[in-house]
C-alpha cells in the first residue's frame, strides 16, 4: 500500500467506487469546498473493477482522500469533517 501512495504525491485524490450512494454526495460537496476554500482541483479516480481497488494505498479499498503523499480519510466523510481535517494541515 505504501508504494502506492508514492502515486499520489502531488495534490488532492478523491479515490472511490459505487459501492455508498452517500460518496457521490459527499465527495460533490468536497470538491466545491477544496476549491473555495483551500484552491485545490481535486482529482476524482474511480474504482471500476476489483483489480483497481485492490491497488489501492489504503486498507479501506472504496474510498480514500490524499492531500499530497498523506491519506486524510479511507473512509467516507462529510464534507465538514474535509474542511477540519484541511484547516489542521
Amino acid at each position: 500500500m505504501a508504494q502506492q501512495l508514492t502515486k499520489y504525491e502531488k495534490g488532492l485524490f478523491i479515490l472511490r467506487s459505487a459501492q455508498c450512494p452517500y460518496t457521490e454526495k459527499n465527495v460533490n460537496a468536497i470538491l466545491e469546498a477544496a476549491k473555495a476554500k483551500f484552491n485545490l482541483e481535486a482529482q476524482v479516480i474511480d474504482f471500476r473493477d476489483a483489480k483497481t481497488v485492490q491497488q489501492s494505498p489504503s486498507a479501506f479499498g472504496t474510498f480514500c482522500i490524499i492531500h499530497n503523499g498523506t491519506i486524510l480519510s479511507y473512509h467516507p466523510i462529510s464534507n465538514t469533517r474535509f474542511v477540519n481535517i484541511m484547516k489542521k494541515k
